[in-house]
């Protein structure tokens, strides 16, 4: 699919193209490239003279290779984008190429991040002013979409606190707290990695001597909101252990208890296991043979020794 986005009267207008020939009539701040075929590719290439390596959107590029400048000037520049999916939360690779005031941008998949820097450019005028602007503000979006991410964790984290510190853990109870602390320590990485992605791409903008004044400060002001969304997910971090182990320990002492309950009675039938062993044997000396209240003997004699070491246990507070 692909999405041009125009200025008129300081607001940010879309427009599907669906030939080459209509970006004849369009003059773009912003092309955006979705899941694009190789035909739409070459209407860009085309039309506008750039070229979308092949390799843009891979997940395995090296350091070097994702932020650079070409000799034509084209700036190249890919950055991961996050998608707090409730089933797969992950992250997106995107591919910006800022040529000639105008910024082209590729994705196999929908953002959300884009959806809300296009309802804010609808709503708020001057918001963007040229392709510049339109970057800053996507990854100023990226940053508040994961601060909404985070707090999500939050209630996540405080409803699993609930159901692990505030009633008595089962197993069900417990397997269902691992698996809800589990996705939530997994978005958290990915917000993490997330905004480490953002702040480099960032910095890189801001060392490349791009941006006036105006969005150097904006730049800036991202950098600082990032700064603060690392504190939150470093304690998040360390909530999700501490539930982890409460969970765990839970598990364990549910287990301990039940291996207690098998070691007492283990115990405690030793003595009558051993009394009846004995008394089966029927050898002459064996009072059941010449007595007769040897088998109720033996049965009282069992009873007590079972008695004795339950009553040892309870009094040493074992049971």
């Amino acid at each position: 699919m692909l999405n041009v986005f125009t200025l008129a009267n300081g607001r940010l207008f879309q427009e599907e193209i669906e030939s080459r020939e209509a970006l004849a009539d369009v003059k773009p701040v912003w092309v955006d490239l979705e899941a694009p075929t190789p035909e739409e590719k070459d209407w860009i290439a085309h039309h506008f003279g750039v070229t979308i390596p092949i390799d843009a959107v891979d997940d395995d590029l090296e350091e070097s290779a994702r932020f650079y400048e070409e000799d034509n000037g084209e700036l190249h520049i890919r950055s991961d984008f996050l998608i707090d999916d409730a089933d797969a939360p992950r992250n997106v690779r995107v591919a910006f190429i800022l040529f000639k005031g105008v910024l082209f941008s590729m994705h196999v998949e929908a953002l959300p991040v884009y959806r809300l820097l296009r309802l804010r450019a609808r709503r708020i005028p001057a918001l963007i002013e040229d392709a510049k602007d339109v970057l800053l503000k996507l990854y100023d979006a990226d940053a508040e979409y994961s601060a909404d991410a985070l707090e999500s964790i939050y209630d996540s984290l405080e409803a699993v606190s609930s159901g692990v510190l505030k009633q008595h853990v089962n197993v069900v109870v417990a397997g269902e707290a691992l698996a809800a602390i589990a996705r939530e320590e997994d978005l958290n990485g990915r917000i993490r990695r997330n905004v480490m992605d953002t702040r480099r791409a960032v910095s890189f903008m801001m060392r490349s001597r791009l941006l006036n004044a105006e969005q150097f400060e904006e730049a800036r002001q991202i950098l600082r909101d990032i700064d603060s969304l690392d504190s939150h997910t470093t304690f998040l971090f360390d909530k999700i252990n501490f539930l982890m182990n409460a969970t765990v320990g839970f598990i364990n002492i549910n287990q301990n208890r039940i291996i207690k309950i098998f070691s007492v009675a283990s115990v405690g039938l030793l003595p009558p296991t051993l009394i009846a062993s004995i008394y089966g044997m029927n050898f002459k000396s064996i009072p059941e043979l010449d007595w007769s209240l040897g088998y109720p003997f033996a049965l009282a004699l069992m009873v007590a020794s079972v008695a004795a070491p339950f009553i040892y246990f309870r009094r040493k507070g074992w049971l």
